[in-house]
């Protein structure tokens, strides 16, 4: 039987062990509390998958288990983040651009350091689904737009697992899982107000932002999906953002008026 371990069951890996699990497979999961425990586990899997980003500047899995993993001979697979490419100044960018130069040394680092040991690595721009999306912001009252012309590529999560379940007889490397349509953040929020059927939250500076939100509108990039497309037989179910939240909003009930607008996070993982 196929085993999959998943280090970081979270909202996206979550999702992907189920599917696994759907398939027949055997699935194990590890939370940080358990990482310590995990080295039967992977001696035991034919797949290791880890959602787990670094923490004070060091990737957990790898500090506890790199030398394990490399011997294990299992397919590695490695949840990553788009932000390893820095600023582009909005062009398109794929897998055989530079990466290191934005802001997120340490999700860098870990990239390369998961490619080093032969894995999948799954480059990740800002991710939305069920539960977490402008639809769900907007009923919440936390949504809110930017007024910024700077565009950002994104993927529904249900993109993701299709992806990653792909790669399972693809070759080791980098794969951006995008969408085909990047966008700026008022435009998929005022879309996403349309579909509720509600007036979009107001604008708001980017110097109005918090630390956090500002330094993510600092950096401007388009993301290109072709590799995975050529090498997994992949393509999105969701190429835009309007496919995707079209079928959100279809379980997603109306709002007449929306709450006042806070100040919420960016779409990260």
């Amino acid at each position: 039987m196929s085993r999959l371990l998943v280090f970081g069951p979270g909202y996206t890996a979550g999702r992907i062990a189920a599917a696994a699990e759907a398939r027949g497979w055997h699935v194990a999961r590890i939370g940080r509390a358990a990482f310590a425990e995990a080295g039967r586990e992977i001696a035991a899997a034919t797949h290791i998958l880890s959602s787990v980003p670094p923490e004070h500047e060091a990737d957990a899995v790898l500090a506890h288990y790199r030398d394990a993993l490399g011997r294990s001979g299992a397919w590695l697979g490695y949840l990553s983040s788009t932000g390893v490419y820095g600023d582009t100044r909005g062009a398109w960018v794929d897998e055989s651009a530079s990466t290191g130069t934005g802001r997120r040394t340490a999700r860098t680092e870990a990239d390369r350091d998961w490619l080093s040991l032969g894995a999948r690595v799954f480059r990740l721009p800002g991710i939305y689904g069920p539960g977490r999306s402008p639809l769900d912001r907007l009923r919440d009252g936390t949504a809110y737009r930017v007024a910024s012309d700077q565009l950002f590529s994104r993927i529904h999560v249900d993109d993701i697992v299709a992806a990653v379940l792909s790669a399972f007889d693809a070759p080791a490397g980098p794969y951006n899982i995008a969408d085909d349509e990047p966008a700026t953040q008022a435009e998929v929020t005022t879309y996403a107000a349309r579909l509720l059927g509600c007036e979009p939250p107001p604008l708001k500076q980017v110097a109005e932002l918090p630390a956090p939100a500002r330094a993510f509108h600092m950096e401007h990039r388009r993301i290109a999906n072709g590799r995975a497309k050529r090498l997994l037989g992949w393509s999105p179910r969701f190429p835009t953002y309007r496919a995707g939240l079209r079928a959100l909003s279809a379980t997603t009930s109306p709002v007449s008026v929306n709450a006042p607008p806070t100040a919420a996070s960016t779409d990260q993982r």
